[in-house]
């Protein structure tokens, strides 16, 4: 009997090293882009010597942002209710409305054409309207976010239903289903991917939509600091202020997106694409 090397890696080590490099590679590329710009932002802030009220160096954001945490963090947990309580809204409402619209022709008629034309209305030329209705508080800032995030909610839901391998729905029915049980067994799973992708996207279209109503009229939030920073040509605390929204907004996507994975795990579009050499 030969004796095994201790050093040689087992079959096992070997398909593990590639899917724990495709794990990594969707966060590594982007970090890596991310910190070549924040360099190259640096260097050309610094030899060109361009003034912070144009363009503060990525150095005295990151200074404002450990500074002015208190502040921001104050400011974060306001928009962050904002548009939490917009996006849940958005699916309550949305995700019923994208069932009935495939199980009921009439509503489909009646309320789809209407959808429509409500998206190619500016909703920053509606939000006063909601400030005069519900004032300047939160209220108004949770409708402005819901009225922008649940239209993708409302239509992906719609198509994955629609989606359903009819093959699949025959055979169901043929062992006494009733519509209810081809819905929740057939139709609803077949239509989670679809549904998470319409989720994801409202998710940031809930940020924008909160920022939106700040911007009109609110007292408070992270759209209120940019807007009095800007008046005080504090630039820097203007970037601090962007640079918090975009990690509240990313970190509710990747969040999002780590429920997808639990939720459908079964489904390819939760799989991490192999990365290969050329």
């Amino acid at each position: 009997m030969s004796a095994e090397r201790p050093d040689a890696l087992t079959d096992a080590d070997t398909e593990a090293l590639p899917s724990a490099g495709a794990r990594l590679a969707p966060y590594l590329y982007p970090a890596l882009t991310l910190a070549g710009l924040v360099v190259a932002w640096e260097a050309f802030t610094k030899l060109t010597a361009v003034s912070r009220l144009l363009l503060p160096a990525p150095s005295d954001i990151a200074a404002t942002l450990v500074s002015a945490l208190p502040l921001l963090v104050h400011m974060s947990a306001i928009t962050a209710a904002e548009f939490l309580l917009g996006f849940g809204l958005s699916v309550v409402v949305g995700i019923p409305l994208g069932a009935l619209l495939v199980h009921a022709r009439p509503v489909e008629l009646a309320v789809y054409p209407l959808l429509v034309a409500s998206q190619t209305v500016p909703k920053a030329a509606i939000a006063p309207i909601f400030v005069v209705w519900l004032g300047a508080g939160m209220t108004s800032k949770v409708l402005i976010a819901f009225t922008i995030a649940f239209f993708p909610i409302v239509i992906d839901t719609a198509i994955g239903l629609r989606a359903a391998p009819p093959e699949v729905i025959n055979v169901v029915r043929s062992m006494g289903a009733n519509a209810f049980q081809v819905f929740w067994f057939v139709r609803f799973p077949n239509a989670l991917p679809n549904i998470f992708g319409g989720l994801k996207v409202a998710s940031t279209l809930a940020v924008v939509g909160a920022i939106v109503g700040e911007f009109v009229s609110a007292e408070k939030g992270l759209g209120y600091l940019v807007l009095v920073a800007n008046g005080e040509l504090n630039t820097t605390l203007v970037f601090a202020s962007v640079v918090t929204l975009s990690v509240l907004g990313v970190g509710f996507y990747f969040l999002l997106e780590l429920v997808e994975r639990f939720v459908i795990r079964w489904h390819v579009s939760a799989r991490r694409p192999e990365t290969g050499t050329m």
